[in-house]
């Protein structure tokens, strides 16, 4: 099962918001929200509290793809996020995120005992390329125990 079927599987909000998983490897991840007019704001286009759901979702999907194969030693978790609304979004949006730190260097971190941070960038864009928003999400790696 790939981490975006999983996530699809396991997240209701991801199947409440209908996401789709387009690409999803330890460098990017893909997601695309369709055009529901049940999830539309004022302006008609996809609700801020959607939109901000999908990047945390495609940062989310980026950061399994990435550190899977460290779950058995530690939970990956948002520590904090902050989003920037640049244009209008109209119609159905992708989601692209990617690493802010090389991977490498955040399990050299928890390798080292502490409890690495990273940055995970996320771009929307509208169908015809305009930037909608950027999202950036910073995940941890919490130790078990």
């Amino acid at each position: 099962m790939s981490v975006g079927e999983l996530l699809a599987a396991t997240v209701p909000m991801v199947r409440t918001l209908n996401l789709a998983y387009l690409e999803t490897t330890p460098e990017k991840a893909v997601l695309r929200l369709p055009d529901q007019s049940e999830y539309r704001n004022h302006v008609g286009g996809p609700h801020a509290g959607a939109m901000f759901t999908l990047a945390e979702s495609a940062s989310g999907a980026i950061v399994l793809a990435a550190f899977g194969d460290q779950l058995a030693r530690a939970v990956p978790l948002p520590v904090h996020a902050e989003i920037a609304f640049k244009k209008i979004a109209l119609g159905p949006v992708t989601a692209t995120a990617t690493l802010g730190r090389p991977a490498a260097d955040v399990v050299a971190e928890l390798d080292a005992g502490t409890r690495p941070e990273f940055p995970v960038g996320v771009v929307i864009q509208r169908e015809d390329g305009a930037v909608t928003g950027e999202v950036t999400v910073v995940w941890t790696l919490r130790p078990h125990g």
